[in-house]
């Protein structure tokens, strides 16, 4: 994991700090001096060889200190921090309700496989995987907050029992996008489970179908349940950056968006490395976990 890391810090780092030109001149923009620019690279320590910038680099990962961003001069740790309840507020919910129903729905395909049920499910899901997410939440917008007038389209309230008037609608369309991928997934793991030997056995005893899929086979296909699972987590943390930005909502997805656009590459350089820690440490906890649901697999 550590040769990992050091991999990651160094790519991002000769990504901004290298690759993408001078951060000073950026910050600054096209009609500043000359003085000004060496001024602000000796703030910023620009002024150092690389090596020791990359030791800085390093220590603010360490330190979880990335200092300040352009455009709102606010310490970039406080500005991630703070959008991080407002975006799990939204994943959250998001994915375990997405979780519910295609693990429930995949599981009872398996007693209708090559059935016309069986089919149009497959032909419904391959249909949502062809559509945008940006059409999805376009056309939700438009059906449920100008047509309809159901949900509000736009705003936010920090308190926990106001800020689900203005999540609904989001939720509604992360679940909607998520569940043709899932579900054509978790059907393709439990029907590959239903043909083993021990599914035979099971049936060979009397054992009941619900306790054969939602004990036995549940459990069996669980290692690459995980994987999808932890794939997702990090995203959970990050937030989705397409519905915070187009609801409004002040999560770190949001966040990404907005120094995007306003390159803010602090702020981008931050929650690169970021993101890419949290992918190793939930890689990391799904090895732990395949040994704890399956005890045929070693850890080495």
């Amino acid at each position: 994991m550590i040769p990992i890391l050091f991999g990651v810090t160094v790519i991002t780092f000769l990504l901004f700090n290298v690759a993408a030109g001078n951060p000073a001149a950026m910050a600054l923009g096209n009609h500043a001096s000359a003085e000004r620019i060496a001024q602000l690279e000796r703030e910023l320590g620009l002024d150092k060889p690389l090596i020791y910038q990359y030791f800085d680099f390093v220590k603010q990962v360490l330190t979880f200190d990335f200092g300040r961003s352009w455009s709102t001069k606010q310490t970039i740790s406080s500005m991630i921090l703070s959008g991080v309840g407002a975006s799990l507020s939204l994943t959250v919910p998001s994915f375990f309700i997405t979780l519910l129903i295609t693990v429930s729905i995949s599981l009872l395909l398996t007693q209708f496989r090559g059935s016309v049920i069986d089919k149009s499910v497959i032909v419904v899901c391959l249909a949502a995987l062809s559509i945008s997410s940006l059409v999805y939440i376009l056309f939700f917008q438009y059906m449920f907050g100008y047509k309809v007038a159901l949900f509000p389209i736009n705003g936010w309230d920090p308190s926990w029992v106001g800020r689900w008037e203005y999540l609904t609608l989001p939720i509604i369309i992360f679940v909607v996008i998520q569940v043709g991928s899932n579900m054509l997934y978790y059907r393709t793991i439990f029907l590959d489970e239903i043909f083993q030997d021990y599914v035979r056995t099971a049936k060979a005893k009397g054992l009941s179908q619900k306790v054969i899929l939602f004990k036995h086979v549940l459990r069996n296909a669980m290692v690459p349940i995980i994987t999808l699972i932890v794939i997702q987590m990090p995203f959970l943390i990050l937030g989705s950056l397409l519905l915070e930005s187009f609801f409004g909502i002040p999560g770190v997805g949001g966040l990404v968006v907005r120094a995007i656009n306003s390159s803010d590459f602090p702020v981008v350089k931050a929650m690169t490395v970021i993101s890419s820690i949290l992918y190793m440490i939930f890689q990391l906890l799904s090895d732990l976990l395949y040994a704890v649901v399956d005890p045929k697999i070693q850890l080495k």
